[in-house]
């Protein structure tokens, strides 16, 4: 399992992080793309006022997707005719009634805007959620913080109960864990999703067809008149509690005896299918099942010669050590989360790919 940052140096990170973001709720018609084609601003349609952004890639990829053009035509406009780009955009922007939330950070050159959402975006902040589930697993020697990050665009907390483990198959041991994740930015629900931490190789398969999600998505929010900056009102707060609340539930049932049982007994499963087909051939349709990349692919195969074990099982845990060897933490999540869907795939599928 990739370890990310330490838990000090991301609870560090997140309170950095809180007094250096601002959001923003502004009708369509006062946002504006200057001609650089990087350049941001928000335009009060009432005053003067006017608040200027920077931009990050996802928050451009998210104003074409808002506007409906093309991802590749947009990318073309904005390295090669950033004027044409910004035409498009002002105008399109100018047509439309409705309003969205602007997401910015200070990184310390002043306000970038990281994300464009809905208006009716629910604001799940990632201090809100550590500090919620947080203190769950305080003063206890029977759990561990064993990996945790806050990227660019998601927080990550991986727990493991060290007194909660059982035998894949003799002398493979696995323990139960939980991740939480969350993203600020509109790439993904709060997810609250059981982990699977084996002790021989320190790889981890998240769980994710067992999860829960609640989606950011709340009442409609309304600009502030004088300087359009969001703030919640007390209804919002109290919902948000609530929802906090379930939260700290649910995190603590993923890390259940019952559902742990049940896991296990599907990677018990996966230890009695065999890799019948051509071992290359097997791991290049496993790759093209799942998204994995040509290097990935490579350390796949890699990894699942060197461990011996030609089985459905072998092949899971090779897609899981693979997810150490990759530069970004949100991949080698995604990794971990394959490694599981790997060792669970339906038997049509798995006829397809071990033929």
């Amino acid at each position: 399992m990739k370890t990310g940052r330490n838990l000090q140096e991301v609870l560090v990170e997140l309170n950095r992080q809180n007094k250096a973001k601002q959001d923003f709720i502004s009708p369509a018609q006062g946002m504006r793309l200057r001609e650089d084609g990087r350049t941001f601003e928000i335009n009060h349609l009432t005053s003067n006022q006017q608040e200027v952004f920077g931009t990050t890639p996802l928050f451009h990829r998210q104003v074409a997707s808002a506007l409906g053009i093309p991802a590749k035509y947009y990318d073309l406009m904005q390295a090669q005719k950033p004027t044409l780009l910004a035409e498009n955009v002002n105008a399109w922007f100018g047509d439309k009634t409705n309003s969205y939330m602007v997401r910015s950070m200070d990184y310390g050159a002043g306000q970038v805007a990281r994300a464009l959402l809905s208006e009716r975006y629910r604001r799940i902040d990632n201090l809100e959620v550590a500090s919620a589930v947080l203190p769950l697993f305080a003063g206890s020697d029977q759990y561990e913080v064993v990996s945790s990050e806050v990227t660019e665009h998601r927080l990550y907390l991986k727990v493991v109960s060290k007194r909660l483990e059982m035998e894949v198959r003799k002398g493979d041991i696995v323990q139960a864990g939980v991740v939480i994740s969350n993203s600020e930015v509109g790439l993904g629900a709060v997810s609250v999703q059981p982990l699977v931490y084996r002790l021989v190789c320190l790889n981890g398969a998240v769980v994710n067809d067992m999860g829960e999600r609640r989606h950011h998505v709340g009442r409609q929010a309304k600009a502030v008149e004088d300087s359009f900056a969001l703030y919640s009102d007390e209804t919002m707060e109290a919902e948000d509690k609530a929802f906090l609340l379930k939260l700290r539930d649910t995190t603590m049932a993923a890390i259940d005896e019952t559902r742990f049982a049940q896991i296990v007994n599907r990677l018990r499963d996966s230890t009695e299918i065999p890799i019948t087909g051509k071992v290359q051939d097997v791991v290049q349709l496993t790759a093209q099942s799942y998204g994995i990349n040509s290097d990935e692919q490579e350390g796949i195969l890699k990894y699942l010669i060197e461990g011996g074990d030609l089985s459905l099982y072998g092949l899971s845990n090779a897609v899981t050590r693979v997810s150490q060897d990759v530069d970004s933490y949100d991949r080698a999540t995604a990794l971990e989360g394959i490694g599981w869907q790997v060792a669970t795939m339906g038997p049509a599928q798995w006829k397809e790919i071990n033929r």
